[in-house]
């Protein structure tokens, strides 16, 4: 693979002014005047977020914690892994571990972080920490009031099945697992050689 980058490695895009054109607790909107790379003026609007972290949690037993989640954005239902927004003041870790607790009331023995990457870097900074959560122990959730999402424990082979078919339509969700499938596959492995004793 080529690493050379266009232009020499310089920045294409000429910024000459930003301001935010329109914000909420979430996420907020900001609007730079550019020069384009061919020496045109344009406008270019940005979604600016936190940080996020996505978890794939796992259970002593081999099941994934996954959420069938309402997304009012698309008006559809969603296979997903817990995740959410790092908020001002937490670490990854401590983040991952908040939201794993919310989503579906899990403690984990072991937090793993497995990649980033951008989520949609087309139109927002947003950048998705990924983690591997094992020994996962569930409780109760701590869902807040816009959250309609209900709980699913699903074998690993499932889960990784349902990812590869395109099953799972959130595609940071497909993405988690995706990376996590060495890990997930040598859980199955270990879990196998070692089954538990009644």
């Amino acid at each position: 693979m080529n690493d050379e980058r266009p232009f020499g490695g310089t920045k294409p895009y000429k910024t000459k002014s930003s301001r935010i054109v329109w914000s909420c607790p979430w996420y907020r909107v900001r609007q730079d005047e550019i020069i384009t790379p061919d020496g045109r003026p344009g406008v270019y609007n940005t979604v600016e977020s936190a940080d996020a972290v996505w978890i794939v949690p796992v259970t002593p037993d081999g099941m994934v914690a996954m959420i069938y989640n309402y997304r009012y954005t698309v008006d559809d239902w969603c296979w997903e892994v817990p995740a959410g927004s790092v908020k001002p003041g937490q670490t990854l870790e401590e983040a991952a571990r908040a939201e794993l607790l919310e989503e579906v009331g899990g403690t984990a023995v072991s937090l793993q972080k497995i990649g980033q990457f951008y989520t949609a870097n087309g139109i927002c900074n947003e950048v998705g920490h990924y983690f591997l959560a094992t020994g996962v122990t569930l409780g109760n959730p701590h869902h807040e009031s816009t959250e309609v999402m209900d709980i699913h424990l699903i074998p690993i082979a499932e889960a990784l099945r349902m990812a590869h078919a395109g099953e799972i339509s959130d595609g940071t969700s497909t993405l988690a697992l995706l990376y996590a499938e060495p890990a997930l596959r040598r859980i199955t492995e270990n879990l196998q050689a070692n089954p538990a004793r009644p």
